[in-house]
């Protein structure tokens, strides 16, 4: 037997192996996982699952069955962790602010402040006394994760989110008030959450003790960055609306080109420049976003930003959900009992629909609609986030691994609960609001803005 004959088998065993390497079947997920991402929003529009079940399951299932891919372990990597979900909800929160067609108002937007300042307190508030009382955690640790969970969900909740931005004015008059009250509660709550998160922070670092820690968190953490960061969101965006719209060169007004990428320009520009001198980037984001739709309203460019963003943040999405199954077959929930299960439960399904429901009464919302504001708090990846931001900045080493295990199961248990739920209820909704308004007026171009 000659030296070829024997090579040859040995050649077509390590081609063979080199096939099924990660990195090949990385790529070749990658790939797939893209193709997916584009068309499973439309397959599932009347189905009772969502994208983010999807591919939470597909990290679930990959990471169980090839031994092969690395540890997504969020613990270990806890940079790569924290930047990921980071860029990821700043883009969201711009989206979501590009798609809001409804000038800000105090009556205009009543339902986002009811949401924002009775339902999220009344959400920290609760779940902190459940980790004092049902899991034994200290107070920090139970703020942290009360805070964390406090936020909904820019990212994940886009099946129960305003559409694309309106270029006709008749267009921008038929937001409905569930869509439209959960898209800007989830832009602004993300922001507002950080100053309970420090708060966490600092008990953590300095004691519960009010005298070590009032002072600077109130002065800093909740007049100063919260100020600057409307501050610097408004003045960016108007700045950039000008040049968008109305630089005296027209080589400048970029709205004339249709380059959709300057939307990611816009979300980086005033997340840096507000994080640089301390403010809330997250809330600078969002209300750059909303600047820069109230200007020009009709302009069609807005639907270019938008739709640029949103394609972004569907890849980003894929990614971390993925990681975030891949972390669950690993082992992320193993610090899980039926305490922490129970808790979970309750939290999604008593406290939030009861504090939503609490914060919306004597709105303008109908009662079927202030059941669906109140049950979609969807909780996403901006709780990954603030969970990864607290652990590396106070002293929570030893909880670390069980605060990741709970608040990764709230977070899988909400993308289940909520994704199954979401095109039913929402679809069942607007029928019902088509139905009463042609009922009361005969005109069906009324019927998205109908109460019921």
């Amino acid at each position: 037997m000659g030296v070829s004959e024997v090579a040859a088998p040995q050649g077509n065993d390590a081609g063979r192996s080199h096939m099924f390497e990660a990195p090949s079947i990385l790529f070749a997920a990658a790939g797939a996982a893209v193709f997916v991402a584009a068309v499973l929003p439309k397959l599932l529009r009347n189905a009772p699952f969502s994208m983010p079940m999807v591919f939470l399951g597909a990290g679930l299932a990959a990471f169980s069955v090839i031994p092969g891919l690395p540890d997504p372990d969020p613990i270990v990597h806890s940079g790569f962790a924290l930047h990921l979900a980071e860029v990821c909800v700043i883009i969201s929160l711009m989206g979501a602010g590009l798609a809001l067609d409804r000038p800000v108002g105090r009556r205009s937007w009543s339902t986002t402040w009811r949401l924002l300042g009775i339902a999220m307190p009344l959400c920290i508030i609760a779940l902190t006394l459940m980790g004092l009382w049902f899991l034994g955690l200290g107070l920090g640790a139970a703020l942290l994760v009360a805070s964390s969970l406090a936020p909904t969900d820019p990212v994940l909740a886009s099946e129960v989110q305003v559409g694309e931005p309106a270029d006709e004015e008749n267009e921008a008059n038929q937001e409905d008030e569930v869509r439209f009250g959960l898209t800007s509660e989830a832009g602004l709550n993300d922001g507002l959450a950080f100053p309970f998160v420090y708060l966490a922070i600092a008990i953590s670092v300095v004691g519960a003790a009010p005298s070590a820690w009032f002072p600077q968190w109130f002065g800093i953490d909740v007049v100063w960055r919260l100020g600057l960061g409307v501050l610097l969101g408004f003045g960016i965006g108007k700045l950039l609306a000008l040049l968008f719209f109305s630089a005296k060169k027209q080589s400048l007004r970029l709205a004339n080109h249709s380059e959709g990428f300057v939307a990611l320009a816009a979300t980086f520009l005033a997340y840096g420049l507000t994080e640089m001198v301390e403010g809330y980037g997250f809330i600078a984001v969002f209300v750059c976003a909303v600047t820069i739709r109230s200007a020009e309203h009709t302009h069609g460019y807005h639907r270019v930003l938008h739709s640029y963003v949103e394609q972004l943040e569907r890849l980003m999405t894929v990614v971390i959900l993925v990681l975030l199954g891949g972390a669950i077959a690993r082992g992320l929930l193993s610090e899980i009992g039926w305490a922490e299960l129970l808790v979970a439960l309750a939290f999604l399904l008593v406290v939030r629909p009861a504090a939503g429901w609490i914060g919306l009464l004597g709105g303008k919302t109908g009662p079927r609609e202030r059941i669906a504001l109140s049950f979609f708090g969807i909780r996403g990846i901006g709780s990954l986030y603030y969970l990864a931001y607290a652990l590396g900045k106070g002293q929570f080493t030893e909880e670390a691994q069980w605060l990741w295990s709970f608040v990764g199961l709230v977070v899988a248990l909400s993308i289940v609960i909520h994704g199954a739920s979401t095109s039913p209820l929402m679809n069942r909704l607007d029928r019902l609001r088509e139905r009463k308004a042609m009922a009361d007026t005969g005109d069906e171009g009324k019927a998205p803005t109908t109460p019921v």
